[in-house]
């Protein structure tokens, strides 16, 4: 008597464990989903435009060019992350210098798609931190 009672009380703490294992996975595969989302590559940027149309991301990566006019509130970097660069566009005061190493948060815009392609495809800045 007193085995079938341990057998029966070790059966439920062994699916209780179970499904806390299973809670645990289930939310660190979602976690991962959606980091995906917020942190992509500037190729999953250029290859699906429509994905990230309108979505904060993060893009790390080195600043290849820079322009911004004194007079003008418009500045404008490009951040190569290894696979490909893509434009940002920051309404701040500074722009980073060429060879930076920085990570730019910022929402995904373009100005057209013409033939599946993505035209003037953008990062409107919205932080931008420089590595040292």
């Amino acid at each position: 008597m007193v085995r079938a009672v341990r057998r029966v009380v070790a059966g439920r703490v062994g699916s209780r464990t179970m499904r806390a294992v299973a809670v645990v996975a289930l939310t660190a595969f979602t976690s991962a989903c959606a980091l995906s989302l917020r942190n992509p590559h500037v190729a999953d940027l250029r290859d699906n435009p429509g994905r990230y149309q309108n979505h904060t991301v993060s893009i790390d990566g080195v600043v290849t060019t820079s322009w911004g006019l004194p007079l003008l509130p418009l500045r404008l970097y490009k951040v190569d992350d290894g696979t490909g660069e893509v434009t940002v566009v920051s309404q701040g005061s500074r722009v980073p210098t060429r060879g930076a190493r920085v990570r730019v948060k910022g929402r995904v815009n373009e100005l057209g798609v013409l033939g599946g392609n993505a035209i003037g495809l953008h990062l409107r800045e919205e932080s931008l931190y420089v590595k040292r």
